[in-house]
């Protein structure tokens, strides 16, 4: 029938894994990048650039909001992992359920 489908919780498993693991490694990766994008690094790293207070203010101020757009994005993704480990959990629940009931309930 055409809109069937069947969800398989062991794969949905691994999908939601595989955010985890996304959501662990940009965590990650923010917090590296906010340990070398402080305003000390900035002005080292642009130089005579940063002799204006105003440019090495927006600099700062772009990395501080990226870091915290990207700390929103991993703990998302986060969210999204434990959200399909409920589901998984959740389907092979209802498989079980389903399976006893063709049984006879008996199990």
């Amino acid at each position: 029938m055409a809109g069937d489908f069947y969800l398989e919780p062991q794969e949905l498993g691994k999908l939601a894994s595989a955010f985890d693991t996304r959501a662990y490694d940009l965590g990650r990766a923010v917090k590296s990048f906010q340990g070398v994008t402080g305003t000390e690094q900035i002005q080292d790293g642009f130089g005579f650039l940063t002799e204006s207070d105003e440019v090495t203010a927006a600099y700062v101020e772009l990395a501080a909001e990226m870091a915290v757009s990207l700390g929103e994005l991993a703990r998302h993704l986060d969210e999204v992992g434990q959200a399909l480990k409920g589901n998984a959990k959740n389907s092979e629940a209802a498989d079980d359920a389903l399976a006893d009931l063709f049984k006879g309930g008996k199990g």
